[in-house]
């Protein structure tokens, strides 16, 4: 199986049915496009409990990365921004459906960890949406969370 069939939306739900999320979370963020192992294990580590995927408003998400002049942790250039959306941007608007992005819930904020060009990707293309699998600190707030968010 391809990592494009093996980290799917699809995949992701299949996943989520044999609860195994984080195991797909980790599996995915240290798959080649994402290689980031560093960050698989710091949120293995932090959050033991998994939603998703929950479509959620793109507007709610709290962006780490992000161009200059964004409400961002960390600015990238314009350039580097810029054009690693064309590509995302393009295949989105041909269909193609994006991997979730991974998010954290942390104190009542959804933090967006993974995913921050192909949330923007999807908002380019028209969508006010994203499918997000959201990782939680603990069982109470996943379940209050998922209760809100049918």
């Amino acid at each position: 199986m391809n990592d494009e069939r093996a980290y799917s939306l699809e995949s992701a739900r299949e996943a989520s049915e044999r609860h195994e999320l984080n195991e797909w979370v980790a599996g995915f963020l240290a798959s080649p496009g994402s290689d980031n192992s560093a960050l698989a294990e710091h949120l293995s580590e932090e959050l033991g409990w998994w939603a998703g995927p929950l479509q959620l408003p793109i507007d709610q998400l709290h962006r780490l990365v992000g161009p200059p002049g964004d409400p961002v942790l960390c600015p990238v250039d314009d350039e580097y921004w810029e054009g690693r959306l064309e590509e995302l941007e393009q295949r989105t608007k041909e269909g193609w459906d994006p991997p979730p992005v991974i998010l954290s819930y942390r104190q009542h904020k959804l933090v967006l960890e993974d995913g921050n060009h192909r949330a923007e990707s999807v908002r380019r293309a028209g969508s006010n949406t994203v499918w997000a699998i959201v990782g939680f600190e603990s069982r109470e707030d996943r379940d209050r969370f998922v209760r809100c968010h049918p």
